[in-house]
């Protein structure tokens, strides 16, 4: 599969730069009679564009969506879907400083070290701008998948060392009408306010996305080496700035006993330890996971690294970044998650006449 494709059967290619003139997509697979909704496409991307907020990046961009094929009459035709975004406050000259130098913690050395030039002006296809046409693609799977009632939503449950209560219930309603995206209010108010503290001093912290995924259908992921966690992981890891990924209990399950982590086989109550997912096949409850966010790399403070000449330096990054990307993420985890599993249904679909 090539490197900018990802999927089976719904399948998302990717491609365009931070700083180029747009960044767009080709999605193969839709099949045909589904209904497009723009105004959900467009809204999915209004949740992850820069500038929605003060604690996001000041990155002026509308992120508006053109389909350029594959819909007709508000209807997929079952031919590949193709789709751009201009990029328009570019403002490349931020990145000048840049251009002979390796951020810490960033892809600029990797990325040299692999192609042996790389695009400095925002990290071209390093960027977490590249995400916005994942974002797209995430949203006609998610029209897809309405036709079986399958819902994924996302949420911040946790920025730095601050978390939900786990006495808290989820409360869907409330996700939105937080700016970082957190469903418990006096959580959210820490939240914000830690990073606020971190734009002003020039630093950045790291988070967790959790996602819950409801009403897929048992039965759904591939055996063996295509398990639908291991989709699911693929999918979340390939996400920047994603350093961890967990499914139900995750890391928890090692500290617990078989017979406190085994889930009951029964109808109405039942636990849920294995986060929807049993021998990498759908068991019919809700999927869960989380996704970890390390700190933004890009900070201002400043810090010790080399320049292309291999001398010692002290960077201090200037341009527009998010003091933390987990606001802006958990479109972006839906979006994933929604590949998997549209990619799951359709492949379920050649199992069984």
């Amino acid at each position: 599969m090539p490197a900018n494709t990802f999927g089976e059967i719904f399948r998302l290619t990717t491609f365009g730069e931070s700083h180029g003139p747009s960044i767009g997509g080709i999605i193969d697979g839709m099949p045909a009679g589904i209904e497009i909704d723009m105004s959900f496409i467009q809204g999915q991307l209004d949740r992850r564009k820069p500038g929605q907020s003060d604690i996001t990046s000041p990155r002026k961009e509308s992120d508006t969506v053109e389909i350029l094929s594959g819909v007709f009459e508000g209807r997929s035709t079952g031919t590949p879907i193709g789709f751009i975004i201009k990029n328009k406050d570019q403002q490349s000259g931020d990145y000048d400083h840049l251009k002979d130098v390796y951020r810490p913690g960033h892809a600029d050395f990797t990325y040299e070290a692999k192609y042996g030039t790389r695009d400095h002006r925002g990290s071209g296809r390093a960027s977490a701008r590249e995400t916005a046409c994942r974002v797209v693609g995430g949203a006609f799977a998610q029209l897809l998948l309405r036709k079986v009632n399958v819902q994924v939503t996302g949420y911040v449950s946790a920025v730095h060392e601050i978390q939900i209560p786990k006495n808290v219930a989820l409360n869907k309603s409330l996700i939105e009408q937080s700016i970082v995206r957190c469903p418990d209010p006096s959580t959210s108010e820490k939240m914000i306010a830690l990073i606020h503290q971190m734009k002003e001093e020039g630093d950045s912290v790291g988070g967790v996305v959790t996602c819950i995924c409801e009403n897929v259908p048992a039965g759904w992921g591939e055996p063996v080496f295509d398990k639908l966690n291991a989709k699911l992981a693929q999918a979340m890891l390939s996400i920047n700035a994603v350093k961890g990924f967990e499914v139900g209990d995750g890391f928890g399950a090692t500290r617990k006993q078989g017979s406190e982590h085994n889930d009951a086989i029964l109808d109405g109550q039942y636990t849920n330890h294995d986060g929807g997912i049993q021998g990498g096949i759908s068991n019919g409850r809700p999927i869960l996971f989380n996704v970890g966010f390390k700190p933004v790399s890009t900070i201002s403070k400043p810090q010790q690294t080399l320049n292309k000449s291999g001398e010692e330096i002290t960077l201090e990054a200037k341009g527009r970044h998010d003091p933390c990307v987990v606001p802006r993420a958990v479109p972006i985890v839906e979006a994933m998650a929604s590949l998997v599993l549209a990619d799951a249904m359709l492949l379920q679909q050649s199992k069984k006449i």
